[in-house]
């Protein structure tokens, strides 16, 4: 009966969190359009009432730790959840995904996520992909100014502790940007389940774990990146199940 109520509380938090984006996306829209402040409140707003529903509903917190960069950064994150794509667009202040191409064909995220400067790139394009993402952010050097740029290194969401090959992507943006680059490991996935409607109660984290500088071999910062992420993101996971919260 009380895994029963996960999911009724799951499939609860779901629709009301995708039905706040489309109210509050629709009610923004002409504020996010003549400004882009005014796009980056909108989606702090829908993010709040996000956190709030959880809270509310399934009695999930958010955390957030480390040093949050605030500069122009590279950020490279573990993915489990819509969660922690939240917490990230909640805890910096300028920030801008590197995401699906079709997502640019869903309603809302499609619109925001392009008015605040997110890049498209399409699933296994190879090469051309690679040059096609560079030369987006290269052919707008003043949007990119103080931007944190999210990539997430394994390109899809994961399951707690799954093992799933870093793809390249990620060294490639590093080595031609030029940016420092901030590790971000997360639990948000014990919490928030990928492709599930279970919902469990405790404390999503993500955390800014290490800032690799530029100026390393792509071997090297891959090597970096995924024992970082990974070391970061499983430790957050046995924390919650120590104390019995998973």
């Amino acid at each position: 009966m009380v895994a029963l109520f996960s999911y009724v509380r799951g499939f609860l938090s779901d629709f009301l969190i995708y039905s706040s984006m489309l109210i509050l996306g629709i009610i923004g829209l002409p504020f996010a359009i003549a400004s882009k402040n005014w796009a980056y409140g909108i989606i702090r707003l829908y993010i709040l009432t996000c956190f709030a529903v959880l809270r509310l509903i399934s009695n999930i917190r958010v955390e957030c730790r480390g040093e949050v960069p605030k500069g122009n950064v590279l950020v490279c994150s573990k993915h489990m959840s819509f969660l922690d794509i939240l917490m990230l667009a909640y805890y910096l202040p300028r920030v801008s995904f590197v995401m699906k191409r079709e997502l640019i064909w869903t309603p809302i995220i499609g619109i925001y996520g392009l008015r605040i400067g997110c890049v498209p790139v399409s699933r296994g394009g190879g090469a051309r992909t690679l040059n096609t993402m560079l030369r987006n952010y290269e052919e707008a050097p003043n949007d990119v100014e103080n931007k944190q740029i999210v990539i997430y290194p394994q390109g899809t969401r994961v399951h707690p502790k799954e093992i799933r090959k870093y793809k390249i992507g990620a060294g490639f943006l590093y080595e031609q940007l030029k940016l420092p680059c901030y590790l971000v490991g997360t639990n948000s996935g014990v919490f928030w389940p990928k492709g599930s409607f279970k919902r469990s109660p405790g404390v999503a984290v993500i955390e800014f774990t290490k800032l690799v500088q530029p100026g390393l071999s792509i071997g090297t910062f891959m090597s970096e990146l995924e024992i970082g992420i990974e070391t970061c993101s499983n430790l957050l996971i046995e924390e919650v199940e120590k104390v019995g919260g998973k």
